[in-house]
This record gives structure tokens, C-alpha cells and sequence, in this order.
């Protein structure tokens, strides 16, 4: 049964996140827990207690008796979290294939629909909505893992990621290259090829990290 302190500390660790990925908490910043829960606006002991899971994924470093670091986004740290979702992403496609082909309809319809934005008459918010429609297709690979170690193993991976991507920043000029990668995976899983979805998602792999700065490897 879970107790009040337990659901204020989940509650605590839902906001805190919430401050990750709209960017409030920002890559390499350093914050007392005082401060830190007058931001989420929960008690010092339930702010304490997100910062520890936070750890546990990586998210931040603790600095004892004295607060806490956001994670950095180096190159080294970019390359890993990216290379884990690949691999992650491949194997949720590999066993989604292995029990039928998937509806890609609607993605396919966000994805086309987005690109035709982008190659005629680009919003001035295309690139929040572009990071949306990214993830989405990134979201629906995993689906495909059956198995709630890797499930979980994915999500705080994606947790890192979104620091990651509020510290490098989705460019408009990368939303037609990007949406196009997307659009051949989903043309590889369509034709029922584990290792031609494999293949693509290794390519957009490689291309998200150039277009960073970053090489595939160290």
C-alpha cells in the first residue's frame, strides 16, 4: 500500500521531470535541494527523495551536503544515450515484426503531413512540433519490447535524452532530413525486413549525431 510520503516523493519525481524536459533544469546547472523544492514546490523530504531516483537514472550527481548537478551532454554522454535507444528500438522492432506487421498508418500521416509543412510553408513553432512527431515514431519502436526491464531501461533512457535534446536545440533545417529517416523506417518495417527497419534506424542513428557535431564513434 502506498503511503502518503511515498505518492508526495512520486509526485515530487513527475515534476521534477516535467522541469527536465521543458528545459527549467538545464544541462550542468547546480542546485541546492532547498531551492530545487521551492521550483517543484514540494517539501524539502519528497524533493530528496525525487533527486535519489534521478540519480539512479543518471539524470543528475548528487554533491553531498551541498545539491546537485544536471547531467552534462557531452559528446560521450550524447553518443551512449543515443546509441542505447538504436539498439533498444531495434529489438522492439524486431519482435514487433516477429508477431505481425504494425498499423503505421497514423505515423505515416503525421510524418508526411509535417514534412509537406516543412518543404512549403514552415510554422514559426515547427520545431516543438517536429520533436513531437519525432518521438512519436521513436515511442512506437519500443512498444515493441515485451518485456519490462528493457521497457523501463528505455524510459529512463528517453529521460536523458529530453536534457539532451533542450541543450541541442531541434533545428528547422533538420526537420525534412529527419522526417524523411523516419519515413524510410516505417517503409522498412511495412515491407516486413527486420534487418533493412535495422539498418535505417542505425542510418538516423549516424545522421542525428552528425548533425550535432558528433561522430558515431569515440
Amino acid at each position: 500500500m502506498q503511503t502518503s510520503c511515498d505518492l508526495q516523493s512520486d509526485q515530487a519525481f513527475a515534476a521534477l521531470l516535467v522541469a527536465l524536459k521543458t528545459g527549467r533544469l538545464r544541462s550542468g546547472e547546480f542546485h541546492t535541494m532547498p531551492a530545487l523544492a521551492g521550483v517543484l514546490g514540494f517539501p524539502v523530504a519528497a524533493t530528496r527523495e525525487a533527486i535519489k531516483r534521478a540519480e539512479v537514472q543518471a539524470l543528475v550527481t548528487v554533491l553531498p551536503k551541498r545539491g546537485f548537478v544536471v547531467m552534462e551532454t557531452g559528446p560521450d554522454t550524447t553518443r551512449a544515450c543515443m546509441d542505447m535507444r538504436a539498439t533498444l528500438e531495434a529489438d522492439g522492432v524486431r519482435r514487433m515484426l516477429a508477431a505481425g506487421r504494425p498499423a503505421l498508418a497514423h505515423l505515416r500521416a503525421t510524418h508526411t503531413a509535417l514534412l509537406n509543412e516543412a518543404r512549403n510553408h514552415p510554422g514559426a513553432d515547427l520545431s516543438r512540433r517536429a520533436l513531437a512527431t519525432d518521438l512519436s515514431l521513436h515511442d512506437f519502436m519500443a512498444g515493441g519490447l515485451d518485456n519490462i526491464f528493457l521497457r523501463q531501461a528505455y524510459e529512463a533512457n528517453r529521460n536523458r535524452i529530453t536534457v539532451i535534446q533542450n541543450a541541442r536545440v531541434f533545428l528547422p533545417d533538420r526537420v525534412i532530413p529527419a522526417m524523411e529517416e523516419h519515413l524510410a523506417i516505417m517503409d522498412a518495417i511495412d515491407s516486413g525486413s527486420a534487418g533493412a527497419a535495422v539498418a535505417e534506424i542505425e542510418r538516423h542513428l549516424i545522421q542525428t549525431l552528425r548533425w550535432w557535431g558528433i561522430s558515431a564513434t569515440s
